[in-house]
């Protein structure tokens, strides 16, 4: 007599099933990360003089302490992001009044273009 699927039980039908399903995956997945292996990223060459390069979310902040080089670093890198960050919380409360709602788009849409704009400056001045 030939068991039915309601004759089967987890342990050991199903669970047979299942670890020869999950074998075959990883099997699977093993031959395509030999087949296909991953560069090792970016080159460095270590005879040239080293430059740092931030990730483009922080070349912004890259680009502020060009801007303010030396004693006056603090403005650019604590000041004026707190500024921004300030300016964000403060959204709801510029938001008030009968022209709130666009100083408020207007204020977000600053913020945003000047992100954009020393997130773009030193990525294409490379």
């Amino acid at each position: 007599m030939k068991p039915t699927d309601k004759d089967k039980q987890f342990y050991p039908d199903y669970l047979i099933e299942i670890l020869f399903v999950v074998l075959i995956t990883i099997e699977l997945a093993l031959i395509l990360a030999l087949l296909y292996p991953q560069g090792i990223g970016r080159q460095i060459d270590f005879s040239a003089q080293f430059q740092p390069k931030p990730e483009w979310y922080f070349l912004w902040l890259y680009q502020l302490v060009r801007y303010f080089p030396g004693k006056t670093a603090f403005i650019g890198t604590v000041l004026i992001p707190l500024l921004a960050v300030l300016l964000l919380v403060f959204i709801p409360y510029i938001d008030r009044g009968p022209k709130g709602r666009q100083r408020a788009v207007m204020t977000g849409l600053i913020l945003l273009l000047t992100f954009i704009i020393f997130t773009l400056i030193p990525a294409f001045s490379q």
